[in-house]
């Protein structure tokens, strides 16, 4: 616990923690935006011909059996307003779960950036204790961004749902485990950036090689498990297996509907994320103890 406590007592001392702070309210704002807006164009032209109406937590949709032609293709994959809910209450996600996990990776990588890590170590020799204090701090400071950028884009989504005469959708399951697996998603990415963090000294190396392997990663496994099917292994099950790249998986984790046609189910995402995760902090920890500090 007193090392949790100095840990805590660095990063609000220094610049670290409203730099990222900032950072994380003003892309749920941005994003948040940019949802409401997608949300009142994707919902509009299905709102001309259906007339939603609400019980209880279920939503009744009828509609006109004349204009049913004019219902999009889209919506029946899913442009619903479960989906469009659950996408504005977790605004911000893309960059949000990033800055969690080069936060991580900064509060370990800083002590051989800036030299104090055999002082560090030398007056407490226990390495694997320093590194959980690191990642305590890390969790906890995932979580609380968790909680503010929820908060916002809850209030902020909801009044905007309601001004749109569409149901809120709050106490929908499928909308709530969203929001719920976005706090995992927030936890599990700041246990990966930390094990990558111990495994990657190297501060600029650790932040820009996660940050690839975040933002990259989706769309190059996308491809490449496209190309392996289509010219090598032409089984559906190899475009299932993408859900092993962490980005992947963490989506599919967080998404209410398939995020691709052969998307597993939203536990298997969130079973990958957490080998991720444990995996890198096993290693890690395991790596650093073995390694010469001074």
């Amino acid at each position: 616990m007193k090392l949790l406590r100095a840990e805590l007592f660095k990063l609000r001392t220094t610049n670290m923690w409203w730099v990222f702070a900032l950072a994380w309210v003003l892309t749920t704002g941005i994003v948040l935006t940019v949802n409401c807006f997608n949300a009142h164009a994707l919902l509009k032209p299905f709102a001309q011909y259906v007339s939603i109406q609400t019980h209880g937590h279920e939503t009744v949709a009828t509609a006109d059996a004349a204009h049913l032609d004019h219902l999009r293709s889209d919506w029946l994959l899913g442009h619903n307003t479960i989906t469009q809910a659950s996408t504005i209450y977790t605004s911000g996600q893309l960059i949000g779960l990033l800055l969690a996990c080069l936060l991580a990776i900064v509060l370990v990588t800083i002590e051989f950036q800036q030299l104090t890590a055999t002082s560090t170590f030398l007056t407490t020799p226990r390495r694997r204790d320093v590194i959980a204090a690191k990642l305590g701090t890390a969790l906890i400071v995932a979580g609380l961004a968790w909680l503010v950028t929820s908060a916002i884009s809850v209030v902020v989504g909801a009044i905007f749902l309601h001004q749109q005469g569409y149901p809120t959708h709050l106490g929908t399951w499928a909308v709530d485990r969203s929001i719920l697996l976005n706090l995992a998603a927030y936890l599990l990415w700041a246990l990966f950036g930390t094990g990558f963090g111990t495994l990657i000294r190297n501060q600029l190396g650790a932040t820009i090689g996660a940050t690839i392997l975040y933002l990259v990663g989706s769309g190059a496994a996308g491809a490449l498990f496209t190309l392996l099917n289509t010219y090598v292994i032409k089984h559906d099950w190899v475009l299932t297996a993408q859900v092993v790249v962490p980005s992947v998986a963490s989506t599919v984790m967080i998404s209410p509907t398939k995020t691709f046609d052969q998307s597993p189910a939203p536990w298997v995402g969130a079973v990958v994320m957490i080998a991720w995760a444990i995996g890198s902090g096993v290693l890690g920890v395991r790596a650093l103890r073995r390694r010469d500090i001074a």
